[in-house]
């Protein structure tokens, strides 16, 4: 398929107002794939690699303007693209306002196959996908140099539509209205035969207009230290909605048989986290081939996460609650094929050299092929757990890994088995997939407790908490595994002051001292079901953070800066902050209508991508119930 046709039809996808109309038109798009559906049904969400690929563009702002700019010619420089990026708000509609192709010479060509560059037309979507893996693959010494001379070659090569889309792709912004539940029912439309129908957990939130605030887009979840729990509200990667109620509320609007249908290709993606595999399983293999599919050792899936709950909620939908120690800790994926172990975190980017005790842990114990959940959990020379930042300073660690180890020590505390010994789990009820967990590990298994006594229960609570926990999680006994769900099922029960995971869209640099860095970040939650993500601003943050924290926030956030004017910033969302607060108050100053009273930063929630941050309707509900 050539790359002008994909941005022809993301145009109509743009200017589609209707929900229903977004997801016949995606169906057409992929039924009209070709070979490159794979690739298709990745880029129509913003992504070049499955979800599970650790391989990452690296590529940020200021090299996708780079390209942009070099690409249109001698006299734009990179500050005309900001500049014109200040005006319009969004990348996309600075590139497609560009005429490229003027440059000549071999690095012209760049971008992949021949081709005389300029006019646009020859590029396509395969190209384009091959030359973006190499631009990942693009590692050590000249490693930057070959990123930007490909995108140079690919811009140089656009016309200004396959432009507007290729600015987008390289950041990630698609901004056309399709979510992951759009992808999945036009899937089943599209091969399966299913009716064309809302998606449950997209209706009635297309944004017509792409709203973007002055800081930038996007911001769900207080899953502080992705410990299971999945506080707060749905995510992104949860499009596939709230469990039975979701399921149940698609069979009455669109009848058995297309509920069947898409569950089957949902279920598909659960398990592979790969839109483009599952699109092409539903089209050359049918539901038999949806339904075939099987975890993978090495492939992380999404971790099932939880809703805020109590004991009375737990034991009034259910017999009885499985009761666990609620970590203050970082979620993780340990996988081990037999022979070697991997760990990976909530967001599945591989963390295994920055968690040796893990690997070995996996080693020692482990005889068969496994794939456990669970929690890496930082501890002190008292063997109590240590606060949830310490863990944080492993995750983010590539060098000196020997030596931090010894200043933080890292424990696995396992609380599910998702597959063992060549068996998936995921629908075998939980209480049976915790004996298995007991099976196949014989140290750093959570305890649970399957209980309908509120005082029972409640000891346990208090045990955990006297050992320095976070409290308790309950779940359904007979629950099974849903990756990537949060649903009634897995509860979280938390006696702390609430925290809000925020993502940063803006910043203002310091003054004396504290000149050379960034001191007050701005702060915004995600608006959730709109197709693309959108963020409010809620506050600013400057307390609670030391001069040594400052540089490397400033190091960790240079990077995404977008525009500069005087003292602020604007900011690619890219980086959650953990924040405490006192009091959410109404406020006109910021686009949510709310303010934190009192804000503190707690720390960087390195383990979470935007889409993991608390959402405006979470605010919504801490706002009344404050």
């Amino acid at each position: 398929m050539d790359f002008a046709a994909f941005a022809e039809r993301a145009d109509e996808l743009e200017a589609e107002g209707s929900d229903l109309g977004t997801v016949a038109l995606v169906a057409d798009l992929l039924a009209d794939a070709g070979d490159e559906l794979p690739v298709v049904a990745r880029f129509l969400r913003g992504e070049v690699f499955a979800g599970w690929d650790s391989r990452k563009l690296s590529v940020g702002p200021a090299l996708c303007y780079e390209a942009i700019a070099r690409a249109a010619g001698r006299n734009v420089s990179v500050s005309d693209v900001e500049a014109r990026l200040a005006d319009t708000g969004e990348i996309g509609a600075v590139a497609a306002n560009y005429e490229f192709g003027g440059q000549t010479g071999l690095s012209a060509f760049a971008g992949g196959s021949d081709g005389d560059g300029g006019a646009g037309g020859d590029l396509t979507v395969r190209g384009v996908a091959d030359s973006l893996a190499a631009v990942a693959a693009a590692t050590g010494e000249g490693s930057e140099a070959t990123r930007r001379d490909t995108l140079f070659g690919l811009f140089n090569r656009a016309s200004p539509a396959e432009a507007k889309y290729l600015a987008r792709l390289l950041l990630g912004e698609m901004r056309i209205g399709v979510g992951g539940g759009t992808v999945r029912d036009a899937t089943a439309a599209a091969f399966l035969g299913a009716e064309t129908t809302t998606p449950v957990d997209e209706r009635g939130e297309k944004d017509d207009e792409k709203r973007e605030d002055d800081a930038g887009t996007e911001a769900d979840d207080d899953e502080r230290g992705d410990d299971g729990d999945g506080d707060g509200e749905r995510g992104p990667e949860d499009e596939s909605a709230d469990g039975d109620e979701s399921e149940g509320e698609r069979e009455r609007e669109t009848g058995d048989d297309t509920a069947e249908l898409v569950a089957a290709v949902e279920r598909a993606l659960q398990v592979t986290n790969d839109y483009g595999r599952v699109a092409e399983l539903a089209r050359e293999e049918g539901v038999a081939g949806l339904r075939s599919v099987s975890l993978e050792v090495g492939r992380p899936v999404r971790a099932m996460l939880a809703q805020a709950g109590t004991v009375a909620d737990a034991l009034d939908g259910w017999d009885a609650a499985a009761v666990e120690t609620k970590y203050d800790g970082a979620r993780v994926q340990l996988h081990y094929d037999g022979e070697s172990a991997s760990v990976f975190s909530r967001n599945m980017e591989d963390v295994t050299d920055a968690l040796p005790e893990l690997v070995e842990h996996a080693e020692r114990e482990l005889s068969a092929p496994a794939i456990v959940d669970g929690e890496a959990v930082a501890v002190g020379d008292d063997g109590r757990p240590l606060p949830f930042q310490e863990v944080l300073r492993r995750f983010r660690r590539k060098h000196d890994v020997d030596r931090m180890r010894e200043e933080v020590a890292v424990e696995l505390r396992a609380f599910d088995c998702l597959h063992a010994a060549g068996e998936d789990l995921l629908d075998t009820p939980l209480t049976e997939r915790h004996d298995r967990l007991r099976d196949v590990l014989d140290t750093g298994v959570s305890d649970l407790l399957v209980s309908d006594d509120p005082d029972e229960i409640a000891a346990f609570e208090t045990d955990a908490l006297e050992a320095g926990h976070e409290g308790v999680m309950l779940k359904r006994p007979d629950s099974t595994y849903s990756p990537g769900r949060r649903g009634r099922n897995w509860l979280k029960r938390k006696p702390d002051v609430e925290t809000l995971d925020l993502v940063v869209t803006g910043a203002e640099w310091g003054e004396g001292r504290r000149a050379t860095y960034l001191g007050t970040f701005l702060l915004s939650a995600r608006v959730e079901g709109r197709g693309d993500p959108e963020y409010e601003t809620i506050g600013k943050v400057a307390t609670g953070i030391t001069d040594e924290e400052l540089a490397e926030l400033t190091d960790l956030l240079e990077p995404h800066v977008v525009r500069e004017s005087g003292t602020e910033v604007a900011i690619r969302p890219a980086v959650v902050f953990e924040v405490g607060y006192e009091e959410i108050q109404r406020s006109p100053t910021y686009s949510s209508g709310y303010a934190l009273r009192f804000p503190r930063f707690l720390g960087v929630r390195e383990d979470k991508a935007p889409g993991d941050a608390d959402t405006l309707e979470r605010v919504d509900r801490l706002a009344d119930a404050g």
